[in-house]
């Protein structure tokens, strides 16, 4: 059994300062796939993770203070990919993957559209760029997770108000449509296939009480490809968990 954790920890400091090792340690992942965390190595305290056994890859962004995604395992991985080879994503610290015997884990952070017009120019460019990346890495890695912070809530079920939301940045039609032909690229969204339910969410504003009131968006997945459904036992948002705006989403495989 592999228990991967995707988390968007919106600034790896400021996640510990809320105690995110102690509840990390309860938590006890095998495999954590951060993003946004928001700083170099050298300016938090990396054992605080080594002391709970794990091995930790860090990618961040060139510009300080932002972005910036890694991988925490417990088993050393063969390999370690920082980026994807497309300059103006790795700039941003946007991709890490680890490779193992059974699976390859990747933990992505997708551009947010939402300050602007430049910026979401920039998001549907990378998602053409991404799924093209993908493609062909599926050649060579044909067992791929895919954990992380999409920003894009895939269907109306998805977010709390769609048609209030529909010409928002992350429930845009091309962002849905994207995500839809994402999957029916090679990928199951882990979480939807044992979770048919509405009001689950992964991020909540900061605004007007939202976490509260649970009026969230799910934007943040573990995808696998179609050839790990059979190994797929598990998954679940950990929404008590309080360190970020976001919150953890699990996936648990059987191999």
């Amino acid at each position: 059994m592999v228990k991967i954790l995707t988390y968007n920890v919106n600034g790896i400091r400021a996640a510990l300062r809320k105690d995110f090792a102690i509840w990390l340690k309860a938590a006890n992942p095998d495999i954590v796939c951060l993003q946004e965390i928001k700083a170099n190595p050298e300016q938090f305290d990396e054992s605080v993770f080594t002391d709970l056994g794990y091995h930790c890859y860090w990618n961040p962004a060139e510009k300080k203070g932002y972005s910036g995604v890694a991988i925490l395992s417990k088993t050393k991985p063969k390999h370690i990919e920082y980026g994807c080879g497309i300059a103006q994503i790795d700039f941003e610290g946007r991709i890490i993957r680890a490779d193992f015997d059974d699976f390859s884990v990747m933990s992505a952070y997708f551009p947010s559209g939402s300050s602007g017009d430049l910026r979401q120019a920039f998001k549907i460019e990378f998602l053409s760029q991404f799924q093209n990346y993908i493609n062909a890495l599926k050649k060579d890695f044909p067992k791929l997770i895919i954990s992380g912070d999409y920003n894009i809530c895939h269907k109306a079920i998805d977010i709390h108000n769609p048609q209030r939301n529909k010409n928002t940045s992350g429930f845009l039609p091309e962002e849905r449509e994207w995500l839809s032909g994402f999957i029916a690229s090679g990928f199951v969204d882990s979480f939807r296939i044992l979770n048919p339910e509405p009001h689950n969410y992964s991020w909540w504003s900061y605004r007007a009480n939202a976490r509260v009131k649970n009026l969230g968006w799910r934007i943040d997945y573990n995808m696998i490809s179609k050839n790990l459904l059979p190994n797929l036992s598990r998954s679940a948002i950990l929404s008590q968990a309080h360190h970020s705006d976001h919150c953890p989403v699990l996936v648990e495989l059987d191999f």
